[in-house]
């Protein structure tokens, strides 16, 4: 059974198992549009009814570059007057009632990172890179990772990677529990999608309400996170130290930040 929402396709396969698949190679930079096509390829296949667990994936390099704040490819840079409209999609994902896990290859940046830690688990390879950037870039943090990121890795792991801005490979994401499963690259979405097939292979009753018990509350702390996340991007937006640390990021440089 195949779907196709925007730049979002969903595979049904046989063993209750979907992938839901990104198509903005090589970056696959996110907008409003995509994270609401995402969201809408889960509620499609939670009112199928066949589908008990769910693979995100993506084609081409990386996973998700997050937004394209230096607008080098067709998906629009967070608005100027706030990110409400994107953020109340990515609660959506949280509100969806099956699992999915996220095969993370390459790399999972700012935004895109929030989309990696909206899933159940992660699977990555030694090459994959996480950064939460923001601080780098003058900004900040968005999607909800003000409250997933914690609840993975810890709380001061969490300020450590806020604060610092700094990437790490997959084997460090594997250590600190970032990345639940550490596979080759070639191997990455088959790792994913055997997890995910061992979650099918459960009662989906039983996980369904197993997940509800300890993730029913995660869309409800995301959408009161977000709120606050929107609020501070726009007003740091207007600063001289995120004009810099955007131009910065576009020149490929260290930024000079001068706190104003």
């Amino acid at each position: 059974m195949a779907q196709s929402f925007g730049d979002v396709t969903v595979e049904l396969g046989d063993d209750f198992v979907a992938e839901v698949e990104i198509h903005r190679p090589p970056n696959n930079f996110f907008d409003v549009v995509l994270i609401r096509s995402i969201a809408e390829a889960y509620d499609w296949l939670d009112e199928g009814g066949t589908c008990r667990a769910i693979v995100l994936c993506s084609e081409g390099k990386h996973f998700c570059a997050g937004a394209d704040f230096n607008q080098e490819s067709s998906a629009a840079p967070l608005p100027e007057d706030g990110a409400a409209s994107l953020y109340s999609e990515a609660v959506r994902l949280l509100r969806g009632a099956l699992p999915v896990v996220a095969a993370v290859q390459g790399a999972a940046v700012g935004g895109g990172l929030g989309l990696a830690c909206s899933a159940d688990f992660r699977v990555a390879a030694p090459e994959a890179r996480f950064t939460a950037n923001f601080a780098r870039l003058g900004f900040h943090q968005g999607f909800g990772l003000s409250a997933t990121l914690p609840l993975i890795v810890g709380h001061q792991r969490a300020l450590e990677l806020l604060y610092t801005g700094r990437r790490i490979g997959g084997e460090e994401a594997s250590r600190i529990g970032l990345a639940d499963r550490l596979v080759p690259l070639s191997e990455v979405r088959s790792a994913a999608r055997e997890l995910a097939g061992e979650i099918a292979g459960s009662a989906p009753l039983a996980v369904r309400s197993i997940r509800q018990t300890m993730r029913g509350h995660l869309a409800d702390l995301v959408a009161e996170a977000t709120d606050r996340e929107d609020a501070e991007q726009i007003r740091l937006r207007s600063t001289s130290d995120f004009a810099e640390g955007t131009r910065a990021s576009f020149e490929r440089r260290d930024p000079v930040f001068t706190g104003r």
